[in-house]
């Protein structure tokens, strides 16, 4: 296998309970020049990520003991945010669909390549590492670091997954103007049609959640804009 080495201090967990890809992938990591760390069940592979700071965690569904759609989940709910790349058998749009409204930032349909997993990963971790010219974006009382990831409204403060962070930072690019789920769903999520899904919906409900003032929506900084789509107030209020 003939690849470019990458920078040897990037550390992959690796969450696979099948041997034979579970081989495949490490030995393919390690020859691009990743530290890898293979777990076979999610519960260990919970644990460690709770553990240890990895840059990306690769990540099968059908696991013991804790699926890994449910380990997902769980990660996200207690608010890391590192880069999860799914590797799964089910490869209909409406699994890849759920695995993003848990909070995937890709999804690998298997069988798969690995010199294409790795370029997945190189455009993942590249944004993480990135040092944007700007480093914030700023309304009025909302703020959102390019950086961090950090999103401030008022005195409320939220480190955002990247599938967040993405969709928030599109509709900060014009405040009020009104952004409809297609066009969220061609800029955040690079789909090009309807797939008729409430991706968006669930990911605008997790950023408000986590920047809510309250139970109500006006006391958030996204606004609804029935049968249309979403925006970022011009003129909020706590």
């Amino acid at each position: 296998m003939d690849m470019v080495v990458t920078n040897p201090s990037l550390k992959i967990l690796l969450v696979e309970d099948e041997s034979k890809i579970a081989e495949f992938v490490i030995e393919g990591l390690r020859s691009a020049g990743y530290q890898v760390e293979h777990v076979t069940d999610g519960v260990s592979g919970l644990k460690n990520i709770f553990k240890n700071n990895y840059d990306l965690v690769l990540l099968d569904i059908m696991l013991p003991k804790l699926n890994g759609l449910e380990l997902l989940q769980q990660l996200r709910q207690d608010g890391n945010t590192t880069p999860v790349i799914i590797l799964s058998a089910k490869v209909e749009l409406t699994d890849r669909l759920h695995g993003f409204e848990l909070g995937a930032d890709d999804y690998m349909p298997k069988p798969f390549f690995v010199e294409e997993l790795i370029a997945k990963m190189k455009v993942i971790l590249g944004r993480k590492k990135a040092e944007p010219a700007a480093q914030t974006l700023q309304t009025t009382h909302l703020r959102l670091d390019l950086v961090s990831r950090r999103a401030q409204w008022f005195d409320i403060e939220a480190v955002l997954s990247q599938r967040e962070f993405t969709l928030l930072q599109y509709l900060m690019q014009t405040p009020g103007h009104i952004y409809s789920r297609q066009q969220i769903l061609k800029n955040v999520w690079d789909i090009n049609f309807d797939p008729e899904t409430n991706v968006v919906d669930v990911c605008v409900q997790r950023i408000k959640r986590k920047l809510s003032r309250g139970n109500h929506d006006h006391q958030t900084p996204i606004e609804s804009v029935r049968g249309v789509g979403y925006r970022v107030k011009v003129n909020a209020h706590p």
